[in-house]
């Protein structure tokens, strides 16, 4: 039987050389990781609520602001007590009470007010810098919210078990951070070098 072999024309050849080529120099893919924190009292109880996120250079540069966010008065409760945004995020202040509320914030990071108001202000407040407002109402003082703004697209919150689950995250060299609405200071919010691949352990977090 006689054997017919198929000659590649030699553009094809070429264009096949070309391919190949650019494949080899492409970076090797970085596969997604899970990573699992366990946050709890320094006494063994859980921590429900804690914010646990990962920073890194290539995170920051990962960072885009979210689409929505707010953060609604409703029955003189700030709803949610924490929310957690990228940087750069834009946050509206909607007033769903009958009563007129007046919202700020002091601290570093953002500084503003939206005065008497009821319904929803025109202009949302954008948080372009990353770390934790405060926020109160000028007129019921036992409002009380935080905006954890953050320099990662990379977090997630403890539940009532304690147990905080970060999806698809990129391996790699990170700092994991978690906050937490009882600590006072940055000083004490938890730093913790990580390498994160698919054999990666479940993390532990102790907060005072």
């Amino acid at each position: 039987m006689a054997v017919h072999w198929q000659v590649l024309p030699l553009n094809l050849k070429l264009s096949l050389c070309l391919l190949l080529a650019a494949v080899l120099l492409l970076p090797p893919l970085t596969l997604a990781a899970q990573l699992q924190v366990q946050v709890q009292h320094i006494s063994g109880g859980p921590v429900a609520g804690a914010v646990v996120f990962l920073e890194s250079t290539a995170a920051s540069a990962a960072v885009r602001p979210a689409a929505t966010a707010n953060i609604i008065q409703r029955k003189t409760t700030f709803i949610p007590e924490v929310l957690v945004i990228p940087r750069g995020t834009a946050v509206t202040f909607p007033n769903e009470d009958t009563v007129r509320h007046h919202v700020y914030s002091f601290s570093s990071i953002k500084q503003f007010e939206i005065k008497l108001y009821v319904g929803t202000p025109t202009e949302p407040v954008v948080f372009e810098q990353s770390g934790v407002a405060a926020l109160g109402c000028n007129i019921h003082d036992q409002m009380i919210a935080w905006v954890v703004v953050l320099d990662t697209p990379y977090y997630s919150h403890s539940n009532d078990d304690g147990l905080a689950v970060l999806n698809d995250v990129p391996a790699g060299d990170y700092t994991l951070r978690v906050w937490h609405k009882t600590l006072l200071s940055e000083v004490e919010v938890p730093k913790l070098a990580i390498t994160l691949d698919s054999n990666t352990p479940i993390q532990r977090v102790n907060l005072d």
